[in-house]
């Protein structure tokens, strides 16, 4: 039995970590990647929060998230959009009745101020060159660098050369 425990901040911003069922390439598929963004924006709909930053890799996907003041409750937003997306997509269905589309659980991180920020923003971009993909984060289509270029966050070059601040960051 885990003992882990997550973190619940009212308005609190979160990095987070969600990986397939059995890190099955899922999201190699375009229409599943838009499939996922749909289950988002319909949650967000019900359940108002900010999606800062995000990639989505073929069998995992990184994100980071504001949460409305007063509400910490990001675990029911998670379960409505893994259940969302589950209803869409084929997957076995084990002996307990869930869908084998996602792994059971996910991973949570509590952002505790803008160098921790800056170091999960960095690791999310930097994704898809870490995993061999690209040679460049803006050579990815499924990801937020681009918006964080164009607000000057970011030059367009960034990335040819691994950050020195994610190095110790293993997040999958």
């Amino acid at each position: 039995m885990s003992d882990y425990r997550r973190l619940y901040v009212p308005g609190g911003t979160y990095f987070f970590t969600l990986v397939t069922y059995e890190r099955n390439n899922l999201f190699a598929d375009e229409s599943r990647v838009e499939k996922l963004r749909q289950s988002l924006r319909g949650v967000k709909k019900k359940r108002p929060f900010v999606m800062v930053a995000a990639v989505v890799l073929p069998d995992h996907l990184h994100c980071i998230w504001r949460l409305p003041e007063g509400d910490a409750d990001f675990s029911t937003r998670w379960q409505m959009i893994k259940t969302d997306f589950s209803r869409h997509v084929p997957g076995k269905i084990r002996k307990d009745g869930a869908k084998t589309v996602w792994q059971p659980r996910f991973y949570d991180h509590l952002i505790r101020d803008e160098d921790d920020f800056r170091r999960h923003l960095d690791y999310i971009h930097y994704n898809p060159v870490k995993h061999g993909y690209v040679a460049t984060p803006g050579e990815w289509p499924h990801s937020s660098f681009k918006r964080f270029v164009a607000i000057g966050w970011y030059p367009n070059d960034w990335g040819i050369i691994a950050p020195p601040d994610v190095d110790d960051m293993d997040h999958e």
